[in-house]
Formats: structure tokens, sequence, C-alpha cells
């Protein structure tokens, strides 16, 4: 194997990704974990806005266009089962909760620049064949 295959090749703790080879699913199972817990209509959009900020339940409804309270409650409360998301509540009259990320979510911020600076390069000029839902 030469330089530049070993540098195509990352070992992982159950896998090893090399390119030109036929995959088991058994093999990107992690990565299919991994993708279950931030997909979700809103998902990433809450994660976007957390990764900006801490925002109060209220703020995240008006930020997100076309989430009804309840799919909004549904996808924070799966966030925070999983570990994405804090929430605190403020014992105030009104009832003040807040949510923010978790430390697992701050370690996804390199992920998150690589994203975006791939978008900037490449995903701006792609057609995108399914608008995004409303």
């Amino acid at each position: 194997m030469n330089k530049q295959d070993e540098l195509r090749q990352v070992s992982m703790k159950y896998m090893t990704i090399e390119k030109n080879r036929n995959v088991q699913p058994e093999e990107y199972a992690e990565l299919r974990k991994a993708l279950t817990i931030i997909a979700g209509k809103w998902k990433l959009e809450i994660l976007w806005l957390l990764y900006h900020r801490t925002h109060r339940f209220g703020e995240l409804r008006k930020t997100i266009p076309g989430v009804t309270q309840h799919m909004l409650t549904r996808q924070l409360r799966e966030l925070e089962a999983d570990g994405l998301v804090t929430r605190t509540v403020f014992a105030e009259v009104p009832p003040r909760v807040e949510y923010s990320m978790t430390e697992a979510t701050k370690a996804l911020d390199p992920t998150i620049r690589s994203l975006m600076k791939w978008w900037h390069q490449y995903g701006e000029g792609a057609q995108m064949q399914h608008p995004p839902d409303t």
C-alpha cells in the first residue's frame, strides 16, 4: 500500500473506511445510528439555532417556519433524550424554559464547520431535486 492509499484509510472503533471495496450493512451501522439521532424534519434546524446560542421554546417556534408546537416539543424531547440538548426550567412566573447544546453537541463543531465549507464550495450550485419540506 502506498502513502496515498494509507491516507485514504481511517481506522475506526469497529470498522475501516477504505475506498473501492464492497461494504456490508453492519459496517455502517454506527453511521446509521449517528445520522438517525440528528435526522428529523426539524432537528437540524434546532441544532443549528442552538449552535449559535441558548433559546427559549417560543424563540425556536417563531424562528423555525412551519414547525408546530407539538412537533417542536417532540423533536426537543428526542434531542434531550439522546443527550444533544439540555432543557433548563427556571422557577419563575410565568415559567421560563431554555434549551442549549450539550458537550456532545459541541463536539459536532468541526463537522458543522466542514459541512458549511462543503456547502459554500459545492452545494450552492447544486440543483435541489426536492425542495425542503415546509
